[in-house]
This record gives structure tokens, sequence and C-alpha cells, in this order.
């Protein structure tokens, strides 16, 4: 374990003097369970550090990257960056999924591509960067991965308001949001979503919230059609 969470040491490029912390950010609730651990040495405690890092560092960068947005707008925007979403697509870039310690079941049913599960061990992994060495190098390792890209990244957060923008650009038909169905027991649903412009199915989305599944599909669809614009 130690030689793998090593390679996710040079894939971030931050070293730990305290390798326990990079550890105990990479274990989850249910390999704890499975091993009969303390429940403290899950890292739900560093998921919680590491958010409140996290939005610190993420309302300084807008607060100085959009001088003349109200309040209410930085909140909201705030709150798309750092979602599950976001944060779950921003592991993926690192393959964060890959290091973590899972108990066999929720390895079986595909926890390491859980946005769940990647999102909180983000936030642990943030949690324990601060707390190994200290604000600054939390900062960096943020705006190195999670405030990185913003055009993209934006594209990924904000599908739904920029998808709405296109279609009143260029289609006379309007755009609407169809539920597929959704399935799972209520702590843990799965809803599916697909866009149709007029008639037409575009992008299907999935997500643990209706929502979220909607700016999947919606984040899917811009894709679909800058493809036909390429044709």
């Amino acid at each position: 374990m130690r030689k793998k969470l090593g390679l996710l040491e040079e894939r971030i490029g931050y070293h730990f003097d305290e390798f326990h912390l990079l550890k105990n950010a990479m274990t989850h609730s249910s390999y704890v369970n499975e091993k009969h651990l303390p429940k403290y040495e899950c890292n739900e405690r560093l998921e919680f550090l590491g958010d409140a890092v996290l939005e610190i560092v993420s309302s300084d960068f807008l607060f100085h990257e959009h001088t003349e947005m109200p309040e209410g707008q930085l909140t909201k925007l705030r709150a798309a960056m750092v979602c599950e979403k976001s944060l779950a697509y921003c592991a993926k870039q690192i393959d964060l999924g890959e290091y973590l310690l899972l108990g066999k079941g929720e390895d079986a049913t595909g926890g390491r591509k859980r946005d769940s599960v990647t999102s909180d061990a983000l936030e642990a992994l943030i949690g324990a960067v601060y707390l190994d060495g200290g604000f600054a190098n939390a900062k960096e390792f943020i705006h190195k991965f999670v405030l990185n890209d913003m055009e993209n990244k934006k594209l990924f957060y904000d599908s739904k308001t920029i998808l709405q923008e296109i279609v009143q650009a260029k289609y006379s038909e309007s755009m609407t949001y169809h539920l597929l169905g959704e399935e799972g027991p209520d702590h843990n649903k799965s809803f599916k979503v697909s866009v149709f412009i007029g008639k037409k199915e575009y992008g299907i989305g999935c997500g643990r919230t209706k929502k979220a599944a909607e700016q999947d599909a919606a984040y899917k669809t811009i894709l679909m059609l800058r493809e036909m614009d390429k044709e």
C-alpha cells in the first residue's frame, strides 16, 4: 500500500512528512467496517476538514476573480464549483479512486468510480495536505487540481445554463428534460435523465439527484452539439 500511495504522491506532486495522513485520507468507511477498525480511522474527519479549507480557498478565488459579482451569485457559483459532481470530475483527473482502501462489497459495486466516494476522498486529501503541510500547500493543491482549467470546468458545472443559452440562440424548438428512471435505495438513489430539443433526444445523464442528472445530461448534450457543428 505504501508503494501504491507513493505513486499518488508523485501524481499530485506533494510528498507527505506524516504518511499516515495520506493513508487515512484514502481509507473509506467500508474498509474500516470490514476490518473492524475504530470509526475515526476512516477518512470522514479529514473530509470534514478539507471541505472547510476548500470553501475558504474557493471563496477567495471567486472574490478576486469576479470583482463586481454580488454575494448571491458568488455563493451559487461556489456551490456549483465544489459540488459532488464537480469534485468527482476533479478526482477522476488524478485517478483518485484507484488509490482508495475500500471494503470488498463497496469495491465490487463500483465504489472506486462512485461520485460520492471519490469527491469525499478528494476533500479528505485536501484535509490531509492541510494538516501535513499547512494552508499554503493546501491552497496550492486546490488551485492545481480543483481551480485549474476553469473555462472547461465552467462548461461542466454550469452546463444547464450554457445549454439553455445555446438552444435559445440556435433552435426554434424548446428544450425539456425527461426522467427516464430511478433506482437504488433512498440513501443511495441514482436518477437517469435525457435532454430533448423539440422531439429529438440528445444527451442522457445520471446522478444521485434529478438536478445532478440533468446537469450531466446537459453537459453531454453540449458535447454532442459541438461535434455536430464540426461535421
